[in-house]
């Protein structure tokens, strides 16, 4: 452990220049191009890390710019560290330029987005495997980064990686948080419409967000007289399997603006403000071991004569699929709202008393002297379709690092940290 730590403490300042040469990469999602499946600059994000393991002896696989590889050894990989260089778009109330990584020495903050999620976590996964390659420590399984482009808008990007390579049957990604989470909701992802001409709203980037602004300016008619009504609500963002981090401003606007619109009315009704839980669609459902559901209304955005939403639906491990989709839908449609879409996927468990899980706790606990155990969460991580995979950091518990939020950070201490805990995990399973 020791010569580990040491080799990171080293290194300290190579893992703050990667981060900001991929931070300063702005990997939002963009138009497909011809090689480049989620636009260019993920693509560019996921060259820039190919390139770093290539130079530092690792074996590189580039999966057509969905995704990419680099294996640490010769040995058929049995244990995959994931993570992603993608982003969400960077909103509103940022201090510092969201691109260029800044780092405050008085509160060690490494701050830019992408810093912890995931591309901090990124960096502190190649210098963990970097670690165990140059420190010459003996391994008997093989060991696998896998480094994908489209985690933030569906992982199109592991689909089809899948498809086309074999996944190490031992997998974990530090898209979450420690110890270890083994659970994860169900998600659904409701895309709903209705006519709509009195006027302008915008609301909401991604779904699964909740929304930090909703501008308007809505055309009222009463008694053959026309207003116009416009302004903007804040609000503050957090990640939609999070809601109570945050405050919507779509369900701000909704219940606190008296449009006498019947479609803002009924949306008022369905989605009152400071309701975390779908009570009021039918759902508020919850299980003892991943607790109270959640359901926000993230987008409503109105364009050609419709009013657009979208709704982010995180359901208990002990829920299907089917049965979700049933009550949201059938309530929507009886309330005359047109379904777009409705897609989503199922709770996600992995047994605790797995030798995986077991191993990856004995190695937090090791490293950080605290008491390891396994949590269930309602954020869908990078593994939630990969059987017997589980999340394993980036955040620390009792930590924010304002991951989908302005002045997203990791601090340089918690990389190495990270780095560290990751490289250990890495001796432990494999040798």
């Amino acid at each position: 452990m020791s010569n580990i730590k040491k080799y990171l403490e080293d290194h300290k300042q190579e893992m703050i220049d990667l981060l900001r040469e991929l931070v300063a990469v702005p990997s939002v999602q963009g138009e497909p191009e011809e090689d480049c499946p989620f636009g260019k600059e993920p693509a560019k994000a996921l060259n820039i890390m190919l390139e770093k393991c290539r130079e530092s002896g690792f074996n590189v696989d580039n999966v057509e710019n969905y995704a990419g590889s680099a294996d640490l050894n010769d040995l058929e990989p049995e244990l995959a560290v994931l993570t992603h260089l993608d982003v969400v778009p960077v909103g509103e109330g940022w201090d510092t330029d969201p691109f260029t990584l800044v780092y405050d020495e008085n509160s060690d903050k490494l701050i830019g987005r992408g810093a912890i999620d995931d591309k901090g976590p990124a960096v502190a996964a190649f210098f963990a495997a970097k670690a165990v390659k140059e420190l010459n420590i003996p391994l008997k399984k093989g060991v696998r980064l896998i480094f994908g482009t489209n985690e933030e808008n569906g992982s199109a990007d592991l689909a089809y990686y899948r498809s086309k390579r074999n996944m190490p049957k031992m997998v974990f990604t530090p898209d979450g948080e420690y110890p270890v989470i083994n659970g994860e909701k169900g998600m659904i992802r409701v895309y709903f419409s209705a006519p709509f001409n009195n006027g302008y709203i915008k609301a909401g980037e991604v779904i699964n967000a909740v929304p930090q602004q909703c501008n308007f300016d809505i055309r009222l008619e009463e008694n053959n007289d026309i207003s116009m009504n416009y302004g903007r609500v804040s609000g503050m963002s957090a990640h939609a399997s999070t809601p109570e981090k945050g405050e919507n401003a779509i369900t701000k606007f909704l219940t606190f603006n008296n449009f006498n619109l019947p479609v803002l009315k009924t949306l008022s009704r369905l989605f009152p403000h400071g309701e975390l839980d779908g009570k009021s669609c039918g759902l508020g459902l919850s299980d003892p071991v991943s607790g109270k559901m959640t359901c926000v209304l993230s987008m409503l955005n109105t364009e050609n004569g419709r009013l657009n939403g979208g709704i982010d639906i995180r359901f208990p491990l002990d829920r299907k699929f089917d049965e979700i989709k049933d009550i949201i839908c059938s309530r929507l449609k009886n309330e005359g709202f047109d379904i777009d879409s409705c897609e989503g996927s199922e709770p996600h468990y992995t047994s605790e008393n797995s030798d995986f899980i077991r191993s990856l706790l004995k190695v937090y606990e090791n490293v950080t002297g605290n008491k390891g155990h396994c949590i269930s969460i309602g954020g869908g991580t990078y593994v939630h379709e990969i059987e017997g995979g589980v999340a394993f950091g980036a955040e620390f518990p009792g930590e924010d690092g304002f991951m989908h939020s302005p002045n997203e950070f990791i601090t340089a201490r918690n990389l190495l940290k990270n780095a560290e805990i990751m490289a250990e995990a890495i001796v432990e399973i494999c040798s």
